[in-house]
C-alpha cells in the first residue's frame, strides 16, 4: 500500500471519529428536550442515561467478532452509519420504558462503532509508523463541539428536536456513506481462529484499560460536575459555569490535536506522564479553589492533561491484544465502565463530604494514570516507511 492510499484512509477514518463525535454532541444538546418530551424527573432521567452505557460495553465485548467475520472497514462504516441514522430514536420515544429501548440499541451501536474506528485508527497508525491516534480522537472532540453547537443553536430557534435530530440524522448517514471507502479493509486470515462472542480482556489489555479507566473517570467528573461545581463551591454565575465547561472542552479539543506532534517527539509513556501530572495539577486546584478563576483554571489543565490519555491507551491495547479490534475492545470495555461507577461515586462522596472531597478522589485517579503510564509503551517493532 503507498503513501497516498494511507493518507485517504487517515482521512477517512478522521471523518468517522468527526461523524461519531457530532452525533454524541447533537444528543447531549437536546437531551432538556427530551426530558420534557418525556415526561419524567432527574431520576428517571438519569436511569435512562445508564442504557447508553449498559448498551455500549455489553457490545464493545462482542466487537472482535464482528470484524473477524466481516472486516474492520465494513463493521466501521456500518458501525458509523448506523450510530447516525439512531439518532433519531430517542426524541421519538414517547415514554420512559421506550426511551430506555431506544438509547440501549443507541449505545450498543456507538460502542461497535468505537471499537471498529479506533482499530481502524490503530492499523493506519502502524502502518505510517507515526503517532495520528490523538488527532483522530482530537477530530471527535471537534465533532462533538459542532454537533453541540448546532444543538444550542436550533434550542435557541424553539425548533422540535425530532425534525432536527432526525434532519442532522440523515446528513451524517450521508456523509458517513461518502467518506467510508477509502479506509482499509482488514480481514483476518482464513488460518485464525473467530474470538467467542464475550470476549474477557487480556492481561495485558486489562491493565492498560485500567489506566484508561482512571482517564475516563476523570473527564467524566469534569464534563458532568464542572459547571455544578463552579456555581455550588466557587459561587459562579450560571453563565461562568457554561463557560468552565466549554473551556474544559476546548483545551481537551486542543490537547488532542496538537498531542500527536507531542508523542512523536517524547514517546507516549513520557507524554502521559507528563499530561497526567498536569491534570493532577489541575485537579489539586479545583479542590483548594474557592473563587472562579482558578477552579476554571484547574478545569482546564485537567481537560488538556487527559486528552492524549485515553488515544495512546487504545493505540497501546492494539498492539498488544491478539488483533487490533479485540485489544481495543478489551480496553475500551474496561475503560468505559467507569461510566457506571463515576457518577455514583462523585454524586455520593459530594452528598457526604462535598464536592472538593469528590474532585480529591479524582486527582488520585490521576495520579494513578502518571504511575501506569509505562503500560502503554508501544513494543518493539520496525518503523515503516512512509516515502
Amino acid at each position: 500500500m503507498d503513501l497516498r492510499e494511507l493518507r485517504r484512509a487517515r482521512f477517512a477514518v478522521s471523518v468517522m471519529f468527526a461523524l461519531h463525535g457530532a452525533v454524541t454532541g447533537g444528543f447531549a444538546s437536546r437531551i432538556p428536550w427530551v426530558q420534557d418530551h418525556v415526561g419524567v424527573g432527574p431520576g428517571g432521567l438519569g436511569l435512562a442515561l445508564l442504557a447508553p452505557a449498559a448498551g455500549s460495553i455489553l457490545a464493545m465485548s462482542t466487537a472482535g467478532r464482528l470484524t473477524h467475520r466481516f472486516g474492520v472497514r465494513a463493521v466501521t462504516r456500518a458501525g458509523i452509519g448506523l450510530w447516525c441514522l439512531f439518532l433519531a430514536l430517542p426524541p421519538m420515544a414517547p415514554d420512559l420504558p421506550l426511551l430506555c429501548v431506544a438509547l440501549l440499541l443507541f449505545g450498543a451501536v456507538a460502542g461497535i462503532a468505537d471499537v471498529a474506528m479506533n482499530a481502524q485508527g490503530v492499523e493506519v497508525e502502524q502502518r505510517l509508523g507515526r503517532s495520528i491516534m490523538s488527532g483522530l480522537h482530537g477530530m471527535w472532540s471537534v465533532g462533538t463541539l459542532v454537533g453541540g453547537g448546532v444543538g444550542t443553536l436550533a434550542a435557541s430557534a424553539g425548533l422540535d428536536a425530532r425534525l432536527h435530530l432526525g434532519g442532522m440524522a440523515v446528513v451524517l448517514f450521508l456523509v458517513s456513506l461518502a467518506a467510508g471507502p477509502p479506509l482499509l479493509d482488514l480481514r483476518a486470515g482464513e488460518d485464525v481462529p473467530a474470538p467467542p462472542h464475550f470476549v474477557l480482556p487480556q492481561r495485558g489489555v486489562l491493565v492498560i484499560g485500567l489506566v484508561g479507566f482512571c482517564a475516563v473517570f476523570a473527564e467524566g467528573a469534569a464534563q458532568d460536575w464542572c459547571a455544578v461545581y463552579l456555581r455550588q463551591v466557587a459561587g459562579a454565575s450560571q453563565a461562568v459555569g457554561a463557560a468552565a465547561y466549554t473551556a474544559f472542552a476546548c483545551m481537551m479539543a486542543a490537547g488532542r490535536l496538537c498531542g500527536d506532534a507531542v508523542v512523536r517527539r517524547l514517546g507516549p509513556v513520557a507524554t502521559v506522564r507528563g499530561s497526567a501530572a498536569l491534570a493532577a495539577l489541575g485537579g489539586l486546584l479545583v479542590v483548594v479553589s474557592r473563587t472562579p478563576v482558578p477552579a476554571v483554571a484547574g478545569f482546564m489543565l485537567i481537560g488538556v492533561g487527559i486528552a492524549v490519555v485515553v488515544p495512546l491507551v487504545f493505540a497501546a491495547a492494539g498492539n498488544v491484544g491478539s488483533s487490533p479490534s479485540e485489544g481495543v475492545a478489551g480496553a475500551a470495555t474496561v475503560s468505559y465502565a467507569s461510566g457506571f461507577v463515576a457518577p455514583s461515586a462523585i454524586g455520593g462522596i459530594a452528598t457526604l463530604t462535598g464536592l472538593p472531597a469528590s474532585f480529591a478522589l479524582v486527582t488520585v485517579l490521576l495520579l494513578a494514570v502518571l504511575l501506569g503510564a509505562g503500560r502503554l509503551a508501544p513494543p518493539a517493532r520496525e518503523a515503516v516507511q512512509a516515502a
